[in-house]
């Protein structure tokens, strides 16, 4: 049963959820409109009963799980999420076949995913591999001409490939393309920072991922965009993904990183702010509470909720499921950022 979007708020502060469930206390401030999305029934069987099962849950946790997704579910069906998938999740195989379950599953039941990605460590790895040693500048990767090279190929290659192969493994259907593809991303070179072939994106063409989403597809996206001259550019995959949700106007940006989100203090979990609105995000950067590489993601977030983005999350992808528990339930396990 779904009620009207704001509540009381609980003992921390927050709002509670939109939505009675049991022994959920205190919950970030749903979403969800009275009126539900109708979910086709072949979308919802499609959740394999067999992965809840696998857990330690009694019967009744496993279909209350179920239940609290079912609203989210419905309201998500047939709208766009755009997922930047990156960091510590990349790295571990294990995290990395969790990653893609939730992708599978999320995009089976109507969802249309679109999974932008990056790919550091493997570009070391290989410029390693070929005598090239890695240069950053203020956290940015300096891309002379040899390293746009080995950036080109392992992103829009190896790394690209590998995602796309092992989505279909689990029984998704995906595509994988660059910012090159179908002029999906053009861009400039940054060329007041001396850092090489990098680039800001100035246009984004969303469509042939609207083509690929519309026919079952999930969009594999590699993040090397194209100037004027045809210049290959690197993209900040956290930039591009922000560019690609708001050209798209997404539902959701899902921001995978390898924090649990922003907190107050970076040593404390129970500091975590599980919602933030955009005022909010500025004061915290005013105060220095959002300091150092959480400043870049908290830009994107606002740059393209200003653009039209229902909501943005920054999530830690070192955590099993943290896509499923962030999207589909009341409580969330990163920080939802609004306008």
């Amino acid at each position: 049963m779904l009620h009207s979007r704001m509540q009381p708020a609980c003992s921390s502060g927050r709002q509670c959820s939109a939505r009675v469930l049991p022994a959920m206390p205190c919950m970030r401030t749903s979403s969800i409109s009275k009126r539900a999305v109708q979910v086709p029934a072949t979308a919802v069987t499609v959740i394999n009963p067999a992965m809840i099962k696998s857990t330690n849950l009694s019967q009744m946790d496993r279909v209350a799980a179920l239940s609290e997704a079912l609203p989210y579910l419905q309201k998500f069906a047939g709208k766009t999420i755009v997922i930047k998938y990156g960091g510590a999740a990349m790295k571990d195989p294990t995290l990395k076949a969790g990653v893609i379950s939730d992708i599978v599953l999320l995009s089976c039941v109507g969802i249309r995913i679109v999974l932008v990605h990056g790919g550091g460590p493997e570009i070391n790895l290989w410029l390693d591999k070929v005598g090239i040693q890695p240069n950053f500048k203020n956290g940015l990767r300096v891309t002379d001409g040899a390293t746009m090279e080995i950036v080109e190929m392992v992103l829009g290659g190896r790394v690209n490939k590998s995602l796309v192969s092992l989505i279909q493994s689990a029984g998704g259907k995906a595509i994988g393309l660059s910012g090159k593809d179908g002029g999906l991303l053009l861009a400039r070179q940054m060329t007041h920072l001396d850092i090489g072939f990098v680039g800001e994106v100035t246009q984004v063409d969303p469509t042939v991922l609207r083509t690929a989403v519309e026919n079952g597809y999930t969009p594999v996206v590699a993040t090397i965009a194209v100037d004027e001259t045809g210049q290959a550019l690197n993209i900040n995959a956290d930039t591009a993904a922000g560019e690609i949700a708001a050209a798209l106007q997404a539902e959701k940006l899902v921001l995978m990183t390898d924090v649990p989100g922003v907190m107050r203090d970076k040593n404390d979990l129970k500091t975590k702010f599980h919602s933030l609105d955009i005022r909010q995000c500025r004061t915290l950067i005013q105060e220095g509470v959002i300091a150092g590489g959480m400043i870049p993601k908290i830009e994107c977030c606002i740059r393209c909720l200003a653009q039209g983005v229902g909501a943005a999350h920054i999530i830690d992808g070192q955590a099993k499921h943290s896509i499923l528990m962030e999207l589909l339930t009341d409580e969330g396990v990163g920080t939802m950022i609004t306008g």
